[in-house]
């Protein structure tokens, strides 16, 4: 990043990032927790979601709408959201109205209240965008192949949990994994934009300098090793078209063959010059979508390759993406090929880190994971490191057999034969 990034750590135990962007008169925060959907039991699967969703609906002090009139009276924005890996509060305002929302955020964070009725509420939100999902062909696929590969691994399950573990959530649950989660020793702040180095620390130890944390050590987290095996997960649905997914178990972030992959990534679903798209839907009309993704893990992570395409095209579509994956495995990705990934890759992740918000995020998000500050400069000179023969190397190592997830009309799924069913 063109802008240096200083990092100290409070005496509470709280880490803070600042980095001084003076170009607009605006300061954005990202206040990062180890708290994500990881950490919760299958049983209580959307935890963290509903978590996300009431803890900016009030506190001791603030109503739910007074807390909203207070963030939109300025034209800030403050929100909450949660991931498998973390969970992340999130505000952007002015320099002028910077310390009054980051209070705010303060106040949220240490002392929210769970409403009843605010946990009524959007539990049925909730459950309404689970039903909704089950109507949709691609979730349903992507929501198969998650399970397939993860088994009672955490990662297994969907940010919104399930129908039946949503609806069994209670705001004794939420008050006990916000007391055992939320505390100083457990937090990193990240902060870009108007607003000088020391001012920043001196802001963030003004709100949240007195907070203590407890005597008691933070839980070890236990989850239950990733041991599946590739299978195939087929479900009948009379729709318009046929979503097929291959999934590969890949590199957590802390591997050495991540940079690899994401090369892989990029080459084969990175945009409409991908393989997959000139391949399979350009020169053989065979993909209304196509595409890949290999997320960011601190475990075992997946690397997805999707499509949808016509109930008749099924069985060749099947096999033309797999084809297309496994053809990395036995060649060379030419040297001019590969710079074109490379040149792809850190153009695309240089223009993701153009404003306030995106500098924030990127800072908190490396130092979450345990990766620091330098894995900014770190990941990109693994990047433009990768040879022809490593991402050889990768493709073979982790592009064995996929597991498969199939969402489409009976038939559709009937013409892929044996060799698709395990």
């Amino acid at each position: 990043m063109k802008n240096e990034i200083h990092r100290t750590v409070l005496d509470n135990g709280i880490v803070v990032l600042a980095s001084e962007n003076p170009a607009a008169d605006i300061i954005a925060a990202r206040v990062f927790l180890r708290a994500g959907s990881r950490w919760v039991q299958p049983e209580q699967a959307g935890l963290c979601h509903l978590l996300s969703a009431v803890i900016t609906k009030g506190t001791d002090r603030l109503s739910s709408l007074e807390i909203a009139e207070r963030v939109e009276s300025v034209g800030a924005r403050l929100s909450a959201d949660t991931t498998t890996d973390y969970f992340l509060v999130s505000l952007k305002t002015v320099s002028a109205d910077f310390d009054d929302i980051l209070e705010l955020a303060g106040e949220l964070l240490r002392s929210p209240t769970f409403p009843e009725a605010e946990v009524e509420l959007e539990r049925r939100i909730a459950i309404s965008a689970i039903r909704s999902q089950r109507e949709q062909p691609f979730a349903i696929a992507f929501e198969q192949l998650r399970h397939a590969m993860y088994g009672e691994h955490p990662y297994a399950f969907s940010p919104l949990g399930t129908e039946a573990t949503m609806s069994q959530l209670t705001r004794n649950e939420l008050e006990q994994f916000h007391k055992t989660y939320f505390r100083p020793d457990n937090v990193v702040i990240s902060i870009a934009g108007r607003i000088a180095v020391e001012d920043a620390i001196e802001a963030i130890d003004r709100v949240f300098g007195d907070w203590k944390a407890p005597a008691t050590p933070l839980p070890t987290l236990n989850v239950p090793p990733i041991t599946t095996q590739p299978i195939s997960a087929l479900t009948p649905q009379d729709t318009q078209q046929s979503v097929i997914m291959l999934g590969y178990l890949a590199p957590a972030v802390k591997k050495p063959d991540y940079a690899a992959m994401k090369l892989l990534n990029t080459y084969l679903g990175n945009g409409l010059s991908s393989r997959l798209f000139v391949e399979l839907r350009e020169k053989r009309g065979l993909a209304y979508d196509v595409s890949a993704l290999y997320a960011t893990r601190l475990e075992e992570a997946q690397f997805v390759t999707y499509m949808g395409t016509a109930p008749e095209n099924t069985a060749t579509a099947f096999e033309g993406l797999r084809t297309e994956v496994e053809r990395l495995t036995s060649i060379h990705l030419d040297e001019d090929e590969l710079q074109a990934c490379k040149n792809k890759m850190l153009g695309q992740y240089a223009l993701g880190k153009q404003t306030n918000s995106q500098i924030a995020q990127v800072l908190g998000w490396y130092e979450i994971l345990g990766l620091g500050i330098d894995f900014d400069r770190e990941f990109q000179e693994e990047i433009a490191a990768v040879t022809t023969s490593q991402a050889r190397e990768a493709a073979r190592k982790y592009f064995i057999e996929p597991y498969i997830s199939l969402v489409g009309p009976e038939a559709a799924i009937a013409d892929l034969g044996a060799a698709a069913v395990c």
